[in-house]
């Protein structure tokens, strides 16, 4: 199956580490020309089809700002940014609620803040794809431990399945992916060096695939459904686990 961008434009948010660098990179090796922004500006990858910029994904006016610079035309959104803010697990009455807000913020937030800045430029095009990054954790609990990651990713999903609903009218699909587990990002390293050996030595042994995923493999899954090959489908969560989610 050839799935090729040239002459799209797309926009990855949360770019510049992990699987967000892995799909921009995939974007422009199919022809794209991609719009890379984070809050992370210095460890943007830029290159001739690649631009960088910085974004703040709760403020609307930075977003806006990032959809101008396309030019007026977004082919396709991906949201990947989030995460858990370097926050750690705690009992749910030491979770202070800005802390809470903070993180629901990034995940979910964003999310509706980029769908809206983007919707009114896809709906004039007559057309246009926005996929997601959420988590195992939107569809089950969240190895993190963390209250707020989970409650947000479990938002983007409904998020996500309702923006289907409402876009699929005017040529838009939306969909999500869910990933596994990874180690891609300080953040996620962390967790990771916080299990015990034991654990990290037989974590691949309860995949099915009996290996870590990689964030190449999130990338292949975004790629497909933000092609034409991917026309009818909406409001799909593709969980890319390595196993089948019991």
């Amino acid at each position: 199956m050839l799935i090729r961008y040239d002459g799209k434009r797309v926009i990855v948010a949360g770019a510049a580490r992990g699987i967000g660098r892995a799909i921009v990179r995939a974007f422009a090796a199919d022809g794209a020309d991609v719009l890379a922004c984070d809050r992370l500006v210095d460890e943007l990858e830029a290159g001739e089809r690649i631009k960088a910029l910085a974004v703040d994904v709760t403020d609307p006016a930075s977003i806006d700002a990032v959809v101008a610079a396309t030019g007026g035309r977004v082919d396709v959104l991906v949201y990947v940014a989030g995460g858990v803010l370097g926050q750690q697990p705690r009992p749910i009455e030491e979770v202070a609620p800005d802390d809470f807000s903070a993180i629901v913020d990034a995940n979910l937030k964003g999310c509706f803040l980029f769908a809206r800045a983007v919707a009114p430029v896809m709906k004039q095009a007559g057309g246009g794809r926005i996929v997601t990054i959420s988590s195992r954790a939107g569809l089950a609990t969240s190895l993190t431990g963390i209250q707020a990651y989970a409650a947000a990713k479990h938002g983007q999903v409904g998020l996500v399945k309702q923006l289907a609903q409402e876009l699929g009218p005017f040529g838009i699909t939306v969909n999500s992916v869910a990933p596994g587990f990874m180690a891609t990002s300080p953040d996620y390293e962390r967790q990771w060096n916080s299990y015990s050996e034991e654990f990290r030595r037989t974590f691949a042994d309860r995949i099915a695939m009996r290996r870590m995923g990689r964030p190449e493999d999130i990338a292949d899954a975004v790629l497909f459904l933000a092609s034409d090959r991917a026309s009818w489908i909406t409001g799909q969560i593709l969980p890319v686990t390595g196993s089948p989610l019991a």
